[in-house]
Formats: C-alpha cells, structure tokens, sequence
C-alpha cells in the first residue's frame, strides 16, 4: 500500500482578549474533508519565520490554504474599505509567507475562500474589495442569516472543477464579500456564479497543480460532489508523488 500525502494546511488566529488567552484553530470540515479523501491533514499554527516554514514544507506533498476574515487590502497597496474585516495580522503574516513559499517551490495546492484570494494576489492578481458596490447587479453572495447560502455556478467543463460537477445545475456553498477581479497571470477562471462573480481558477502553468474555489466545500452544506474537490486533489498530490519518484528512479 502506498503512503498518503501529507497535505498541510494553515490555521486561524484570535487574540488574547479579557479573559480569553490567544488562541489557533480550524474549522473540522477542512482536516475531515482531507482524510475522507486519502491524505494526512498535517495543520500549521501561524509562524513568522520563513526558515520554519521552508522547514516544515519540505515534509508534506501538498497545501490546502484555508478561508477566514479578509486580506488587508494596505498589504497590497490599497485603501482599506469600511467593509474589510481584516484576519489577524499574526495569521495573515503567517499565510502570506506561506503562499509565497508554496508559489516557489511549485507545491500543489487548494485555496478556499481567502485562501484563493491570497493565491490570486500573490501571483500577481487583485480583488473586487466589496461586491455589492464594485458590482451592483451580482446575486447574494454572503448571508448573515445563512451561514450555509448557496447560489448557482457555471463551470468550464474542461478542468478539474468540471469533472467534479460535470453537466447540469450546481448549487456551492457562498459567504463572501470580496471577489477576484483581475485574474493572476497563469491562472484561468473555471468556474463562475451566472452573475459573472468569479467562483474557481485553476493553474494553467505545466510544473504547477493550483486550484482555488471562493465557494466552501467543506462546510456543513457540502454536497458529495463537493466533497470530491478534496477527493480530486489529493489524486493529483499522489500523482505528484508518483512523478516525482519516477525521476528519481
């Protein structure tokens, strides 16, 4: 039997506040939808030594870069907008070196919800800062009544995101208010809401398996089909893996 992937992924970050000390976590669909799908989650705290992190990257076969508040538009040089609930610096200084160490060394990877956002930005693309205002005739995207919104996509049948949902309706899991915009070099758009708001991208770049999805599969809402993004993934970490051994061989 073949090993699993070791698949990291990154954590959320509160605060000491009042009585309550500072603390890490995750939310359990993402660890849980990785095991269901045959790799090891191997969950990072927040850390701010690119050594570390190089350290720790070298042991694992791929990424999931987890969703949470937003990106600081001020870390991407624009103004912060009265929408923008910034993540904690500590997380967000922890993610972006992460990003960019997963960027270079060509780690596969899954971004979801800010994760895809982070690899968008990293790679050279930017953001919508608040949809109902960039575009006022876009579809609900996030309900504060509703942690498990759904609303309709459009896939190019052409890409992974395609051979998870194939033909017919398709209805994701939405909880966002901040939106890709211009699309990172090397990257294309698989799937859409039918309001144009951009819901998957995937690497077009031959050394480099990328996927993001601003929609949450792993939430409570998910679908099998869902599911099968992780299930997708981890195939084409092994494939890495198996790749990777043949050159050595």
């Amino acid at each position: 039997m073949s090993n699993k992937p070791l698949i990291g992924m990154n954590a959320d970050y509160r605060a000491a506040a009042r009585s309550m000390p500072a603390y890490s976590y995750i939310a359990a669909g993402y660890f849980q939808s990785i095991t269901a799908a045959g790799g090891i989650p191997v969950v990072l705290p927040p850390m701010d030594d690119p050594d570390a992190i190089s350290q720790v990257l070298d042991q694992l076969n791929g990424f999931v870069m987890i969703g949470g508040a937003d990106l600081d538009p001020r870390n991407d040089g624009f103004m912060l907008h009265p929408s923008v609930r910034p993540l904690d610096p500590v997380r967000e200084t922890s993610d972006r070196l992460l990003m960019a160490d997963i960027a270079e060394r060509r780690m596969p990877v899954l971004g979801i919800g800010t994760g895809m956002q982070l690899l968008n930005v990293q790679q050279g693309g930017n953001l919508f800062l608040h949809i109902k205002e960039d575009l006022p005739n876009a579809v609900p995207h996030h309900d504060p009544q509703d942690a498990n919104h759904r609303h309709t996509l459009d896939v190019e049948s052409d890409s992974l995101i395609g051979r998870v949902y194939g033909d017919g309706e398709i209805r994701v899991s939405s909880r966002h208010h901040m939106a890709i915009d211009e699309v990172a070099p090397g990257f294309r758009v698989t799937a859409k809401c039918p309001d144009g708001v951009i819901e998957a991208i995937e690497s077009e770049m031959m050394d480099w398996f990328a996927v993001g999805t601003q929609f949450h599969p792993e939430c409570g809402a998910a679908s099998a089909l869902d599911i099968r993004i992780f299930e997708e993934f981890v195939d084409g970490v092994s494939q890495r893996i198996d790749q990777d051994l043949r050159l050595v061989a």
